[in-house]
């Protein structure tokens, strides 16, 4: 009996012990909260070895963080957020993985597949479009998650789609792979399967304020994109089906470009916006991993180079006008206070045929890949 007292009572103790976050050499996890199903969320916080380190949750594969080496010695934080998960519940798409189908699908969020009208599921049956993924928005989905700890730090996420969800046709299983590595980047690895044809556009909707989340706009920024074309778009947002040159446009960044220069722009593209919300064609053949994108701020020292697989990317600067938000640590978050570089396949393509199509299928796979890399401005 005395025996049978001493097992009860360890195991007794045992359940007593606080919970400790789980934690590697270069990976770690706490929970970070519950979402509306009553499931809980994490937040894993990935080290690299050249002193990049970023914060992102299994909730929408946000990231919540992103510190930077400076020039000042310090670490940036060059993401915005939110400090608690609860406002990410709220429908934020700061820093989250953007799915099925990133951007507006035209035809009041319909398209044409297999002969038959597919018409996805809207809040508000007058919209002319659905964005984001509309009901089945993986931004706010809670994603299975896995660390690999190591020298180069990963954590990979994935997310089954069933059938129907949100009026999108087949059973799509993503996962996306978020790596550290040893170079300063931070490398995103998209994968996608079907069971029947679907339309697919994954990007990440990360907020980049080189200048550090909170402290001050994006205007004294340079800005340059390796891409001789661009997408236009009317004034719901939508492209209109047609390519057009950079030449002669404020849209011509192949060269280094101040980003206040261009915001107040007359040029219709930019003033129906107040700002950059466009689609840019990348130069180079998709599915190699090319330069995209250099950013980078004067006041910090640090420089961002953008690598994609992926055709295009969006260029948007916050542009919502009388835009307060409460962000990390109480900042307030302003108008253009960051810049979202969407590396994505050409919008609305499953109803433009004249684009690359975003169409996958059993045996056509999605794979793309997107590197963040950091350095400092010498």
């Amino acid at each position: 009996m005395q025996k049978n007292g001493i097992i009860v009572a360890i195991l007794l103790s045992a359940t007593l012990l606080p919970i400790i976050p789980a934690k590697a050499a270069n990976i770690e996890q706490r929970y970070w909260g519950t979402d509306k199903n009553g499931q809980k969320a994490s937040l894993y916080t990935l080290t690299g070895l050249g002193g990049l380190t970023a914060r992102i949750s299994d909730f929408g594969g946000d990231i919540v963080n992103l510190y930077v080496p400076n020039r000042q010695g310090t670490k940036t934080d060059t993401v915005l957020g939110f400090d608690d998960f609860n406002s990410y519940q709220k429908g934020s798409v700061f820093g989250a993985i953007i799915g099925r189908y990133v951007g507006r699908i035209s035809k009041g969020g319909s398209f044409k597949l297999g002969g038959k009208i597919v018409q996805l599921e809207k809040r508000d049956p007058q919209a002319k479009f659905v964005i984001h993924g509309g009901t089945a928005a993986f931004s706010s989905k809670l994603w299975k998650a896995q660390m690999h700890d190591g020298p180069e730090p990963s954590l990979v996420l994935t997310l089954v789609s069933p059938d129907g969800d949100g009026g999108f046709p087949g059973v799509l299983t993503t996962t996306v792979t978020y790596t550290v590595t040893r170079n300063n980047e931070l490398k995103l690895d998209y994968r996608a399967t079907s069971d029947r044809p679907t339309p697919i556009n994954l990007t990440n909707h990360a907020y980049f304020a080189l200048q550090g989340e909170g402290n001050g706009d994006i205007s004294d920024q340079k800005l340059q994109v390796f891409a001789d074309n661009y997408l236009p778009q009317d004034r719901d947002n939508l492209v209109t089906g047609k390519i057009a040159k950079v030449d002669g446009t404020p849209f011509d960044f192949r060269r280094p470009v101040r980003i206040g220069d261009v915001l107040n722009s007359p040029f219709d593209q930019i003033a129906m916006r107040k700002g950059l919300d466009i689609c840019m064609i990348l130069d180079g053949k998709p599915t190699r991993l090319r330069r995209a994108v250099r950013l980078s701020d004067g006041k910090t020292g640090i420089a961002m180079d953008v690598f994609t697989s992926q055709p295009a990317v969006q260029l948007y600067s916050d542009n919502i006008e009388d835009r307060t938000v409460t962000g990390k640590g109480g900042k307030t978050y302003r108008r253009v206070y960051s810049l979202s570089l969407e590396t994505e396949g050409y919008l609305d393509a499953i109803n433009q045929p004249q684009f690359p199509s975003s169409l996958i299928s059993p045996g056509n796979p999605y794979h793309e890949v997107t590197v963040f890399k950091f350095s400092k401005l010498h």
